[in-house]
């Protein structure tokens, strides 16, 4: 199997258009010229020890020159995640050994009075006036005579960090290669294809599905710096986009633009993601007339679920191969099949909700520097996932959250996926998530988080006409508070930090922000929930005794 290198060497006399940014273009040629300067200049300033290069850059044209200077050095782009602030910040830059770090004016103000550890005072400003200057001597270089193995680390890539501190995820030229190569034979680009990207180069799904398969056939990249809804139609028109990745919920987003009668007026053929709402991927395809291939895929690629054709609403999808299982952590058993009502609702979700296994040999690499999280993933011989589902008898897979979403409510354990989906459905709904909090007595009560179209107004009423509706909505699954809000707290990669709405509980409502209402325990109507009724519930907290987790 080839290296990445092989393939950014196989581009250097292509003259195909390589990169759109802006008003700016690239061939491969040029592209390939600009990577040889990065990588000689690299190898002056090379220390001993490992050879990361820390990228703290938005999708902008250097990012990928300094992954084809990786590339063809044999050295390790390390993804930096510009929403991690202060120590957060300084430990995913130290913990990955970074010797040099490449970022933007935009970004630097991050750096400020951290301890880089070996790349203190080894930064790159790209749009800084020396950057010019330092690359100067190196211009015209050859691309270096460097040998590259299809083991060598390539890249390391931060999990989105939902939950705890992110892990970073080995990425060897062998997996990286075969990766791209099986991205395009499912969406089969050719050199005359546009990949727009706007979702985040430090994020696999970016990588992986977009930029890898787009160099490997010879494609051009579109990039816009950050993700705009806004925009989204007017950057495809203006680079001539035919293929764009997403992850998370930027199909929500350009779904709650305003339609147009020239909606379907681009080039767009084809979209790839995952964890794409069923409804959002179907009024995409109606809206915009581009099909979306939407997977369930990890960073770690441990295990891989597809979609099929006339596939259960709400499903993921099948497994590619049958050794990826629904087990029960505890017991290492497979769990039964989920049981469904005449209405679709889950009759057995504690049994029948487990972990998402693969039990045969997967492609994870490892995380760097990280034995506990290795063997936490690698236990008994089985890459576990750290997913929640269940199954049913058709062998299609339900995703049910992470494993820090379960929660127990009246002595029933049940994962909140299903009712974000269930909530999603609400008209007017941009996004929703479902969380625990503390119940008065014991266990938990349903939290919805919600974020609405600009000018919907939440209504109570209409909330509990809707949700006495919802065949498929159990009845421990009922909300018993509802936040409303402005917009839901993102990773970069447009997922629901949950853990930030768990913590933050009630208090939004001492700081005033948004709106809150409360269902009483034996009603489904919901009443709006402000000081009073906060000073009250805290009370009821103090007197069961359970006020050290009230706030």
């Amino acid at each position: 199997m080839a290296t990445f290198a092989d393939h950014v060497r196989a581009r250097a006399d292509d003259d195909n258009t390589a990169l759109l940014f802006e008003d700016q273009r690239w061939t491969y040629r040029q592209w390939v010229a600009d990577i040889a300067a990065r990588a000689a200049l690299w190898q002056h300033m090379r220390l001993d020890g490992p050879a990361h290069i820390g990228v703290l850059l938005e999708n902008i044209p250097d990012f990928t020159m300094w992954l084809g200077a990786a590339a063809v050095t044999g050295s390790t782009v390390v993804g930096i995640n510009p929403t991690r602030r202060g120590t957060e910040l300084e430990r995913d830059i130290t913990y990955t050994d970074c010797q040099l770090i490449i970022t933007q004016r935009s970004q630097l103000a991050l750096l400020d009075g951290l301890d880089l550890g070996v790349a203190n005072n080894r930064i790159l400003v790209v749009d800084d006036e020396s950057y010019a200057d330092q690359l100067a001597p190196y211009v015209g270089q050859d691309l270096p005579n460097v040998e590259v193995k299809e083991s060598d680390c390539f890249l390391l890539l931060f999990t989105s960090g939902t939950s705890g501190a992110p892990k970073a995820v080995i990425t060897s030229h062998s997996r990286f290669t075969f990766v791209g190569g099986a991205m395009n034979y499912i969406i089969h680009l050719e050199p005359t294809d546009v990949t727009y990207i706007a979702m985040p180069l430090f994020h696999s799904l970016a990588l992986f599905s977009g930029w890898a398969p787009t160099v490997m056939a010879g494609a051009a990249t579109a990039l816009r710096p950050k993700f705009s809804a806004s925009a989204f139609l007017d950057d495809v028109r203006r680079y001539g986009a035919t293929y764009f990745n997403y992850v998370g919920r930027p199909l929500a987003y350009i779904l709650a633009t305003p339609e147009s009668k020239h909606d379907k007026d681009h080039s767009l053929r084809l979209g790839f993601g995952n964890e794409g709402a069923d409804s959002d991927i179907g009024r995409f395809a109606q809206r915009f007339g581009v099909e979306l291939i939407d997977g369930y895929g990890q960073t770690e690629m441990g295990a891989s679920i597809t979609r099929v054709p006339n596939m259960p609403q709400g499903s993921l999808g099948v497994a590619i191969s049958p050794a990826l299982k629904v087990l029960n952590p505890q017991t290492n058993e497979e769990c039964p099949v989920a049981i469904f009502d005449a209405n679709g609702q889950l009759l057995n979700a504690e049994e029948a909700t487990g972990e998402i296994t693969n039990t045969a040999q997967s492609a994870f690499e490892g995380y760097w520097k990280n034995d506990e999280a290795n063997r936490e993933r690698l236990r008994n011989g089985f890459y576990w996932t750290g997913d929640l589902a269940y199954r049913d008898v058709d062998g299609f897979f339900y995703f049910a959250g992470r494993t820090a979403d379960w929660i127990r409510v009246d002595g029933e354990n049940f994962a909140v996926a299903p009712i974000d989906r269930i909530v999603s459905r609400f008209p007017g709904v941009v996004l929703a998530a479902a969380y625990g909090v503390p119940d008065v007595d014991i266990g938990d009560r349903v939290m919805v988080a919600l974020q609405l179209k600009d000018g919907v107004t939440f209504d109570p009423n209409k909330f509990t006409e809707f949700l006495r509706a919802q065949s498929d909505l159990g009845p421990k699954w009922l909300p018993s508070f509802v936040r409303i809000m402005l917009e839901l707290p993102l990773t970069q990669t447009n997922k629901v930090l949950k853990r930030e709405l768990t913590k933050d509980k009630w208090q939004s409502v001492v700081r005033g922000e948004g709106s809150m209402y409360m269902r009483a325990q034996k009603s489904d109507r919901f009443e709006s929930f402000g000081r009073a009724e906060y000073d009250e519930l805290q009370s009821r907290f103090v007197a069961s005794g359970r006020q050290g987790i009230f706030s």
